[in-house]
């Protein structure tokens, strides 16, 4: 039997739901500019009816309706865009910050320009030239000093310039794991937040969005994905990692590596394991750092270097106006004071290193004499030990070149007296420092009794630089060079004696009975001449305009590439936000136009009630 009031109990009902239906309006209207906010809609069913067919009911057909309920309130969410647009994230800010590094690092190339460092080493070269003319003058050499000088200068203030880039990267990389850490950690606060809802039977959307904008924050940082097959664990992994599994979350670590100029490696803080491939902008910086501007200072570190020994080596051999020989140029500063090269790595006090840059070979070669003999090279290259084999039909030219078109980090030349030199590169691994010789071994004759660099042939006879006197494996009267400084470029100056004696820079040659005749400039000549001198300089052989002009080319291609990549992932991104915004956004003319409705059927209900009232109120007062 109905219920004499049943019917405002079905309108209050509607009350209720058409109050929260308006208070779910004004929830997203005020929230239409928060980051990150979807808009809800309350989601309502027909209330049970009266009778049911398992229970006893009146003898009248149909079932008698009790109104409308709410079943929940929903957040408007596409799970499979969210997911896109996650994963587009990372490759964005990738190439984003990939390109506006890469352009602090074309400005830095200053070219072209008269302060440019292919300008500044024409004119260099350019006064020895004219020294070469007039060898007796003070004047072509104050040109010498002053545009050396200037070259100098130059170096140092692109190596300034990417030392200054690099030490940015290392703050941005230290300030990005932390923040990063900090998404982690907030995720997973979430997690414990959002779990203690659910099981009360609520939806906490609010949550879920500020969850939601947390991954998409952390998803800038790095690559991500998100799972959430079980309800009580959303996880996130990196590179099939779980970082964040429910409430627990993997936090990041950033550890100082000694030989890569002491900038930190990023690990894990549990375990200490370097992580390789983050992804989004983190990685993107390691890549930066330890990369292209790791690459950049190299190139102009090895530049630099090269220039220096090789106008040395021929300086040396000349005579100043005042009769004062044997002098370097270029002042090159050791990065070890131990005469044999011996260095303290681990600073226990013990030597525990050999840090040599070159080793010259005791014997004169004809780089077009064929060897005679046969053997295998073992040197230290980018991804582990090199072997460079040779025949006797092979000439000592051929087996030079063979060794430069290696990955091995070591160049050889015949120097300018024809004795093998083999130099360090710089190292493609940051675990390992710049221009050291790290491995050198010779299964044959070549390096040993032929080129008379090594002692002995085979694994006895081996250079190793993990250990301490490893000059002992090498003939007593080779020369050795001590691993320079780090980053040459930044230090890299004209000899004090010749800053204070114009006289003490070299145009002629020693004669046989050690006489310098008047009027002789063929040693300014021949240092004139390195300009145009094919040299290995990084993994090809050219002259030193080459070396700085594809470098430049070289910078600037990685720029453009990074614009067009980075602007491509922009135009997908704004397009996967402008569909979830026209999906999860809150959209003003919507939300007025379903408030009108919820206040006209708020109305409506209201006045059910009233004249469900009258009737009542005549039944009791007037039917008596």
């Amino acid at each position: 039997m109905d219920s004499t009031f049943s019917g405002i109990e079905m309108a209050k009902r509607g009350l209720f739901v058409h109050s929260k239906r308006m208070g779910t309006v004004g929830h997203n209207i005020a929230n239409m500019s928060t980051e990150g906010y979807s808009r809800q809609r309350v989601e309502v069913s027909a209330f049970s009816p009266l009778y049911k067919p398992h229970l006893n009911r009146a003898e009248r057909p149909g079932q008698i309706g009790q109104g409308v309920e709410s079943t929940l309130v929903r957040r408007i969410r596409d799970a499979l865009l969210e997911a896109r647009i996650v994963s587009n994230q990372s490759e964005k800010t990738y190439w984003e910050t990939r390109s506006n590094y890469l352009l602090q690092l074309e400005q830095l190339h200053n070219e072209p320009s008269n302060q440019s460092i292919r300008t500044t080493m024409d004119k260099f070269w350019n006064a020895w030239q004219e020294l070469s003319v007039y060898p007796e003058q003070l004047s072509a050499r104050h040109a010498v000093l002053q545009l050396g000088q200037a070259l100098t200068e130059s170096i140092q203030a692109r190596g300034k310039g990417l030392t200054d880039i690099r030490y940015v990267l290392e703050d941005d990389i230290q300030g990005t794991v932390m923040q990063a850490n900090e998404y982690m950690r907030e995720i997973a606060v979430l997690n414990r937040e959002i779990v203690q809802v659910e099981a009360e039977g609520d939806l906490p959307n609010d949550l879920y969005d500020k969850r939601d904008l947390a991954v998409q924050s952390l998803s800038e940082l790095v690559s991500i994905e998100v799972l959430n097959k079980d309800e009580d664990e959303f996880s996130v992994y990196m590179g099939g990692i779980r970082v964040v599994q429910g409430g627990i979350y993997r936090e990041f670590a950033s550890t100082g590596n000694v030989n890569n100029y002491g900038f930190s490696d990023v690990t894990w803080a549990d375990t200490g394991e370097r992580i390789s491939h983050p992804g989004g902008r983190l990685e993107s910086l390691l890549v930066l750092r330890d990369g292209d501007v790791r690459e950049e200072m190299q190139i102009l570190n090895e530049g630099a270097l090269t220039l220096m020994a090789l106008v040395n080596e021929t300086h040396r051999n000349g005579f100043g106006l005042n009769g004062r020989s044997d002098i370097d140029f270029f002042t090159i500063y050791n990065s070890v004071l131990n005469a044999q090269g011996n260095y303290d790595n681990n600073g226990d006090g013990i030597f525990d290193e050999t840090r040599l840059f070159n080793v010259i070979g005791e014997n004169t070669l004809d780089q077009s004499e064929q060897l005679g003999i046969a053997g295998e090279l073992t040197f230290e290259g980018r991804r582990g030990l090199i072997s460079v084999s040779y025949a006797a039909t092979d000439t000592v030219g051929s087996v030079v070149q063979r060794i430069n078109n290696s990955e091995a980090d070591v160049i050889a030349r015949l120097d300018r007296d024809g004795r093998l030199e083999l130099r360090a590169r710089p190292s493609r691994n940051t675990d390992y420092p710049d221009f050291v010789l790290r491995e050198m071994s010779d299964s044959g004759e070549f390096l040993v009794g032929y080129a008379g660099i090594l002692n002995d042939s085979g694994e006895e006879g081996a250079f190793r630089w993990d250990q301490a006197n490893a000059v002992f494996a090498l003939r007593g009267t080779v020369q050795t060079g001590i691993a320079p400084l780090r980053n040459p470029s930044s230090w890299i100056e004209i000899n004090e004696v010749i800053r204070g004696d114009v006289a003490s820079i070299a145009a002629g040659a020693v004669q046989s009975r050690g006489e310098q005749p008047r009027g002789d400039g063929s040693i300014a000549l021949e240092i004139a001449g390195i300009r145009n001198k094919t040299i290995v300089l990084g993994d090809n052989a050219r002259n030193f305009d080459d070396y700085f002009a594809d470098t430049t080319a070289l910078i600037g291609l990685k720029g453009e590439e990074s614009r067009i990549t980075y602007e491509t992932r922009e135009a997908i991104q704004k397009n996967l936000e402008d569909t979830r915004q026209s999906i999860s956004g809150v959209n003003l003319d919507e939300e007025l136009a379903e408030m009108l409705k919820f206040q006209q059927g708020y109305q409506a209900l209201a006045r059910f009630i009233t004249n469900y009232d009258e009737l009542i109120d005549t039944i009791i007062h007037r039917m008596g």
